[in-house]
């Protein structure tokens, strides 16, 4: 059952925050809120948030079955900054009845279909907090003398009648996410998709029946493109699979102890403290824990289906190495895939019944969604936002709305920024800064009556 805030009215109609999008950082985000609330009810934060889906969703086209997450079950929405909360993973399993099942495997690593499902536990209790089906169309600041301390969310429904809703706002927290990122020059359509869309798109393809082509293209070198390579392997027996890869094959994530402590949340204060040199050095030096890598056990079961194939004399399974997509051009019964070999120069066009991007993702500029409140926002030399270390956007200052991101902010805090790995911390400091805040627009109340009363 979804519960409310248990917040005090503070008399101006405002919450103290209000949350866009309503993901995993959101998420973690409302249950430390919630955590705090129920520790401290005198001092209670009103919290609301908007999300454009329907329902809570988590990267769905992509919750392929047996697919495992590359987190450990630990790095779950609180464990990391209380063990003690009653959102850990492991009370889910509890409540579940799956717990001495899940022991029993003896793994860090549960299932992606798993963790989604604990992520829709999570939320299902705060669904009294969230308007689920809206998009938020503006943001407007309120002046008042010559200060912006509020602000308000304007949103609209998604489907159905253009209802407009106004909630006003002492906070913000910018949780939208990521977007695809597609090659340049090329559009999705019926026949093109991002991996974002596989599981929606290809089952669809199936129904169809026989492959006009009897080919699919991969593009794409991460977790993702070999997720997407084995998937479509095993779902598509009668077609050729095609890996288009920049490299030689999928080379295998760094998940070793030391270069697993790039994630751990006391790395996120010293990158903050660091200088920008040796920001970018991390970042280059612990790319490969996270981009454009495969998990090592997938990598090797690719490599003994081709291998098998090869013996075979039915190799199904193409990996195009050291080959770079040039174009996508949309037919009528699929998609043309031109590509080039980058040693040779060879150029060649995959005749595909469809091609799938799996290009990775962006981050959403937030000054896009803050309208006139992003002309207040600070920037540093490159024009990148600058962030404070508690995640809120350094802005001008006759603007007390506080502008939290979560995400966006690889330049700032650290590879982490888009990682489930510092969630709960994370959604820790975002609250402590809201109390802190809070009481700090207390006391200037408190002295503001005093002078009155002078």
């Amino acid at each position: 059952m979804s519960r409310d805030n248990g917040a005090i009215d503070r008399g101006d109609g405002a919450d103290d925050l209000v949350g866009i999008g309503f993901g995993p950082a959101n998420l973690a985000l409302a249950i430390a809120i919630d955590d705090h609330n129920r520790r401290d009810p005198e001092q209670a934060l009103q919290v609301r948030f908007v999300e454009q889906q329907e329902r809570f969703g988590w990267h769905r086209g992509m919750l392929l079955e047996g697919a495992t997450m590359q987190v450990s079950f630990l790095k779950d929405l609180v464990t990391m900054r209380d063990p003690r909360s009653r959102f850990t993973f492991l009370t889910y399993l509890q409540e579940r009845g799956r717990l001495a099942d899940f022991i029993n495997q003896k793994s860090f690593y549960p299932t992606r279909l798993e963790f989604h499902d604990y992520l829709e536990w999570c939320a299902a209790e705060f669904t009294g907090w969230t308007g689920y089906g809206r998009r938020v169309v503006e943001i407007r600041p309120i002046e008042a003398d010559g200060r912006i301390e509020l602000v308000e969310v304007v949103s609209e429904a998604v489907a159905g009648p253009a209802d407009r809703q106004v909630r006003r706002a002492r906070n913000i927290a910018v949780g939208t996410g990521l977007k695809p990122r597609l090659p340049a020059g090329v559009g999705a359509g019926e026949r093109v998709w991002h991996t974002r869309d596989l599981l929606f798109r290809a089952p669809e393809l199936a129904e169809q029946g026989e492959l006009r082509h009897r080919r699919l293209t991969v593009v794409g070198a991460g977790q993702s493109a070999a997720e997407a390579v084995d998937y479509l392997h095993r779902t598509f027996p009668d077609a050729e699979i095609c890996a288009v890869v920049g490299r030689y094959g999928y080379s295998p994530a760094d998940d070793s102890p030391f270069a697993n402590r790039i994630f751990d949340p006391a790395a996120v204060d010293e990158f903050y403290a660091a200088p920008d040199e040796a920001k970018r050095a991390l970042l280059d030096h612990h790319a490969n824990t996270n981009y454009s890598v495969v998990d090592g056990d997938l990598i090797e079961q690719l490599y003994r289906t081709v291998y098998q194939e090869k013996v075979s004399g039915r190799e199904r399974l193409r990996i195009l190495n050291a080959t770079r997509l040039t174009g996508v051009e949309h037919t009528a019964d699929g998609a043309r895939a031109a590509v080039r070999s980058l040693t040779t120069g060879q150029e060649s066009v995959l005749e595909s019944d469809a091609v799938v991007l799996a290009t990775g993702y962006t981050h959403v500029d937030p000054r896009e969604l803050l309208g006139p409140l992003g002309a207040a926002c600070h920037t540093d030399e490159l024009g990148r936002l600058r962030v404070d270390r508690d995640h809120r956007i350094l802005t001008a200052d006759h603007v007390d709305v506080g502008i939290y991101l979560q995400g966006g902010t690889e330049h700032t805090h650290g590879i982490t920024s888009s990682l489930l790995s510092t969630l709960a911390v994370r959604s820790g400091e975002i609250c402590d800064s809201l109390l802190l805040r809070h009481t700090g627009r207390q006391l200037r109340a408190e002295d503001a009556q005093l002078g009155v009363a002078g």
